[in-house]
């Protein structure tokens, strides 16, 4: 069992930055991939960034390529979403889940076991 809690969303100008984090609770929090998923107002759940249980490898949606970067630190059982030059359409609640095994970086968000409740990003123009 994997309990997920997201924390660092808010209110932000476009352009500016904001960084989420997702504590874990469970001692097999390393074994599981990470991901960071994302729902706009009125628009379905979309995939945003994973890494693999061992941080060496990562994958981005292309369209948060080069402004988003996925992180994770195993002794703080916590996972980062570092958000650069947001965009209004960067707007949504962002989603922490688990995905296992830890070895691959599912975007579907049907192969994640765990979910975090969510915590609200606003970028403002």
């Amino acid at each position: 069992q994997v309990r997920l809690v997201e924390s660092g969303g808010g209110l932000v100008q476009a352009g500016g930055s904001l960084s989420l984090a997702c504590a874990a609770s469970g001692r097999t929090f390393s074994s599981y991939t990470m991901g960071w998923f994302r729902q706009a107002p009125g628009k379905e759940r979309e995939f945003v960034a994973a890494i693999s249980w061992n941080g060496g490898k990562t994958l981005y949606a292309d369209s948060v390529k080069g402004r988003f970067t996925i992180s994770r630190d195993h002794a703080k059982n916590t996972e980062y979403l570092q958000m650069d030059n947001l965009k209004p359409e960067d707007t949504a609640i962002y989603h922490c889940a688990a995905s296992f095994p830890g070895n691959l970086l599912p975007v579907n968000d049907s192969e994640y076991n765990y979910w975090g409740q969510g915590t609200l990003v606003t970028v403002s123009p």
